[in-house]
């Protein structure tokens, strides 16, 4: 589980994306949609025409053919036909068109996301509200292929696959999550720590040695710091506590470990836990269920 060469790779490698589509068809016409209120995340992917985000009081922006939007959390939005915001109020919702439809103009992929718990949830976390993936950009390149199989998909004779564009949409998202990961300069929150320099190794160890009895000073060694200058620098680079990022960790590594099967008092022993009680009530206020339910339940 090293990530010392590649902290993005490991973080995205530990990730368990699930999409879900929600609609996919093509609009004619004056219209507007919005995915608010329906999940916690959501994509739009504008595989013909062009639509216009309106997001909270920003400028509105362009979506051409090939641009892909990902709504990192549940928020306020229209996707609409115009850039005018003050033409919304008047343009009623109307129902997606078949992709076959002549008249229309414009084409999209429509649905929701979960990237899981522990990484999925450090790394969204710590980006903007969205993503707007361009068909320009340099990190769409290596993506163009993914997006031209989910056009192709679209413009089959018969109804196009949900189970196939879910699986393409899925593998998208982790490219927009690694180029936004590559190009923000400034990254908090638990993957900032595990992405940062400074904190990295730590964060390595932290990882592979769940188990081991870390203490303050234990951890400020590894960095090459006082414990008060540890405490102070890695709370404002997470956010959090050094033990409440290390408590993350352990609960993260233990619900793997459940969902692959171990038993509770195996789980608990692994990530550093000698009383099974204390365990139960880590685990509980990091997933919200009881342990033993949550290996039934299958995470």
């Amino acid at each position: 589980m090293n990530f010392a060469h590649s902290p993005i790779d490991w973080l995205l490698d530990s990730l368990e994306p699930a999409a879900r589509l929600f609609h996919a068809g093509q609009y004619c016409g004056a219209w507007k949609a919005s995915t608010q209120g329906l999940a916690p995340a959501s994509f739009h992917l504008v595989i013909s025409g062009e639509a216009w985000l309106h997001h909270k009081q920003e400028t509105p922006q362009r979506l051409n053919e090939g641009d892909a939007l990902f709504l990192l959390r549940d928020q306020a939005h229209w996707l609409s036909s115009s850039p005018d915001p003050s033409l919304l109020a008047h343009t009623a919702r109307q129902p997606m068109q078949p992709f076959s439809h002549a008249d229309a103009e414009v084409g999209l992929v429509c649905g929701f996301f979960d990237v899981g718990q522990g990484p999925g949830q450090w790394i969204v976390s710590a980006l903007p509200d969205f993503i707007i993936l361009r068909a320009q950009d340099e990190g769409m390149r290596q993506a163009r292929s993914i997006f031209t199989l989910i056009m192709e998909e679209t413009q089959r004779p018969h109804e196009p696959s949900s189970a196939l564009l879910q699986r393409l949409s899925d593998l998208l998202l982790i490219y927009a999550l690694r180029y936004r990961l590559q190009t923000l300069e400034q990254i908090s929150g638990i993957a900032g720590v595990a992405l940062s320099a400074q904190f990295a190794p730590l964060f390595d160890k932290l990882i592979n040695q769940p188990a081991a009895p870390w203490s303050m000073d234990d951890m400020a060694a590894v960095v090459g710091m006082s414990r008060s200058a540890f405490i102070k620098h890695f709370n404002e680079k997470a956010g959090q506590s050094p033990g409440q990022v290390l408590m993350a960790i352990r609960m993260y590594l233990a619900s793997k470990m459940l969902r692959a099967g171990s038993g509770v008092a195996e789980a608990a022993d692994a990530v550093g836990y000698q009383s099974v009680a204390a365990f139960i009530r880590a685990f509980k206020k990091y997933s919200g269920q009881l342990p033993g339910a949550y290996k039934k339940d299958g995470g």
